[in-house]
């Protein structure tokens, strides 16, 4: 490969496979699909301790694939783009197929 912008086009579709490679994270992704979430929506419907829902959130976010805005005392959390969720969906059929 040589360096360029179609490099950069693959530099940028490693680091959110990256930040999408934990189960948890794929879960999340799958949550805010339906809809915004705060964590302790997340934490209820994954059934998995807050700490662990927000460092995972902390890392989608530095991603840039997710977004928080402010409800009231609660961070409500939603896709940036709505292809990830296509792209996590797309994975989880597949990871299936194989079963």
């Amino acid at each position: 490969m040589t360096s360029g912008s179609g490099y950069d086009a693959y530099e940028g579709a490693s680091e959110l496979l990256r930040a999408l490679s934990a189960p948890i994270r794929l879960a999340i992704v799958s949550e805010l699909a339906g809809g915004e979430r705060c964590v302790h929506e997340l934490v209820d419907k994954l059934g998995v301790a807050q700490p662990l829902v927000s460092q995972h959130l902390r890392v989608l976010r530095g991603a840039g694939v997710v977004r928080g805005s402010r409800r009231g005392r609660e961070i409500a959390y939603t896709l940036v783009d709505e292809h990830v969720a296509h792209i996590v969906a797309d994975a989880v059929s597949h990871a299936g197929e194989g079963s």
